[in-house]
């Protein structure tokens, strides 16, 4: 049972926002406040350049491998494992350290998932990759990476209750995305 505490300790660590830390260290402006007010990877490039946004997209993503990586590590049960994962991730949407106000969980889902299995990050990190080759728009190639995502764990883990989780955090991903959507069908996202 003490395995169970891996789940409020991921939500802890998920609820580090890097952005706003990485913006405090650098002398930036809070990316809650500037931008598109979105504490994440993409907006602290927009207001503090590539490295400020290159170590913010590094600490999402590992606020979301690590406590997936213990669990791993410690051998914990499939629903014990999708826990751990579903609270990092809800743990940077929802940051109890931050009134509740986070990120969309771009690079945060790729770190857990990536902590579920390696091949399925590889899957991940390759389908962004190609989108956002083929298309130059970032949050297209989050769209379209986290849709596959479920496929990939299916079909790389056959571990039913992830499964579930990957499905739960597409959704969860692409309603956070829903202004990027809209921008998307009317033609303006940059």
């Amino acid at each position: 049972m003490i395995e169970w505490l891996l789940v409020p300790v991921a939500y802890l660590l998920g609820s580090i926002s890097s952005a706003i830390i990485v913006c405090r260290l650098m002398g930036l402006p809070d990316p809650r406040a500037e931008g598109s007010g979105n504490p994440g990877a993409t907006n602290v490039m927009r207001i503090g350049g590539k490295k400020a946004a290159a170590i913010t997209l590094l600490g999402d993503m590992l606020k979301g491998l690590i406590p997936v990586l213990i669990a791993q590590f410690l051998n914990v049960q499939p629903l014990i494992l999708a826990a751990v994962v579903l609270a990092a991730f809800l743990g940077h949407l929802y940051p109890i350290f931050f009134g509740f106000k986070g990120g969309k969980g771009v690079a945060t889902s790729f770190g857990v998932l990536l902590g579920a299995h390696w091949m399925v990050g590889l899957a991940v990190l390759l389908t962004w990759y190609t989108v956002y080759k083929l298309f130059k728009i970032s949050s297209l190639s989050a769209l379209v990476a986290a849709s596959l995502a479920p496929l990939y764990v299916y079909f790389m883990m056959g571990m039913q209750t992830l499964v579930y989780v990957a499905v739960l955090i597409a959704v969860i991903l692409i309603w956070r995305h829903k202004s990027n959507i809209q921008r998307l069908l009317a033609g303006e996202e940059t």
